[in-house]
């Protein structure tokens, strides 16, 4: 597994809605890019700025935020903590 250094954090992306309100399924070439996960690991944070996320925590970030990793076939998102708006509790 990965384990993040200083202030970032490993987070695994919310699946893209496949299928609207109204019930129509949306083609992969046309969802959105998820802005909510789930937090898998967390660096240790720095000395001015303690680690505030926890392993478990449900976030939301910004659309382009953060770096694609794939490991063993599944996508991640590694990103500073800053980079992340809000825990959804």
């Amino acid at each position: 597994m990965i384990k993040p250094l200083a202030d970032r954090v490993l987070i695994e992306p919310k699946e893209a809605e496949a299928k609207t309100a109204s019930g129509l399924y949306i083609p992969d070439t046309a969802k959105e890019k998820p802005q909510a996960g789930k937090i898998i690991a967390v660096g240790c944070g720095k000395k001015d700025e303690p680690m505030e996320l926890k392993v478990g925590d449900n976030v939301l970030y910004g659309k382009y935020a953060g770096t694609e990793i794939t490991v063993d076939g599944k996508e991640y998102l590694m990103m500073r903590q800053s980079d992340v708006m809000a825990v959804i509790e």
